[in-house]
């Protein structure tokens, strides 16, 4: 079966997808569609990036957005979304709304969106429970396996607003990560060039390399516990895994991390009770695109990364 787009679609582009070209990002997204019929929606400029024509061999950077046409594509799954369990936890966790934003409290192990192997994610979700509002959009992407602070907005203005905030730099993004060890300096900022790999697998890595790109991150040591720190970090550019490549390579490892951290370290954090990886979009602060007034919106930790740091706590 085919399936016919009703109308263009428009994507947010996030950390997992940034530095990668154009037209393997479309090959991705687009599944089933010829190869020579994605350069010839390129080349005649129905794919748009950041409302311009872009290039076959364009570098993605996040936040960028990308228009996509109604295109014919091969049906492979037929969309699902999620039970009313999982709708109710995503009302629970809205933590600002107004008539043009809303901020939740995005809860780990859920994507942000569907993709290739996800039937659903917290856009699918969003639009299914409200099919009212026609335009939300996701102002920028979280990893599957990080909680937090996720923007969505509701109109179109909104999301070319927010957008241009994002890649001016004019957004606050603070996370909370306990590392492994304990932190012998003080605030440390760690600039480092990141190179971005995809293995056969499709598994992405980065890895510190002279041939990378440019982050930056600022890591500020909140709690010392007995052989862990709790540490907000802020980052300064928006390099896919940036905080667990840059905690790593200074050993200190986010905990939990399975795929930049030690095994025998995650499986102490296993045994006190962490059931996945403690990296929490703590707050976001921004310009309210309506109001042109300052806004700052913190989610809490949930239950389980509170509970870690009350046990480790107690163990000290």
């Amino acid at each position: 079966m085919e399936n016919l787009s009703p109308k263009a679609r428009r994507l947010a582009i996030g950390e997992e997808e940034a530095e990668q070209r154009l037209d393997n990002f479309l090959f991705r997204i687009l599944k089933g569609v010829p190869k020579s019929h994605v350069y010839r929606l390129l080349r005649t400029g129905q794919v748009r990036v950041n409302g311009g024509r872009a290039k076959p061999d364009y570098r993605l950077q996040v936040a960028d957005e990308i228009r996509l046409p109604p295109v014919r594509q091969a049906e492979t799954v037929q969309p699902s979304f999620p039970d009313s369990r999982r709708f109710a936890v995503l009302r629970e966790t809205i933590l600002f709304e107004d008539s043009q934003l809303l901020v939740l409290n995005k809860p780990a192990g859920i994507a942000v969106h569907g993709g290739s192997s996800i039937s659903f994610g917290v856009i699918e979700a969003l639009r299914s429970m409200r099919p009212e509002e026609h335009s939300l959009e996701l102002v920028h992407r979280l990893d599957r396996e990080t909680s937090g602070c996720l923007i969505v907005a509701k109109k179109r203005s909104t999301l070319r607003m927010l957008h241009a905030a994002w890649r001016e730099g004019r957004v606050e993004k603070r996370y909370l990560a306990l590392l492994n060890g304990r932190w012998q300096d003080g605030e440390r900022r760690v600039r480092l060039t990141l190179e971005k790999n995809v293995l056969q697998s499709g598994e992405r890595r980065v890895r510190v390399s002279d041939s990378g790109k440019e982050s930056e991150s600022r890591f500020r040591p909140l709690q010392l516990f007995e052989d862990a720190t709790l540490v907000e970090v802020s980052i300064l550019t928006g390099r896919t895994h940036q905080i667990r490549v840059h905690a790593a390579h200074l050993g200190h490892s986010v905990a939990g991390d399975d795929k930049y951290g030690r095994r025998d370290i995650n499986r102490r954090f296993y045994d006190l009770g962490l059931k996945r990886m403690f990296l929490h979009a703590q707050s976001l602060a921004f310009t309210h695109p309506g109001s042109g007034e300052p806004l700052r919106v913190t989610a809490p930790l949930d239950d389980n990364l509170q509970g870690t740091l009350d046990r480790l706590g107690n163990a000290s």
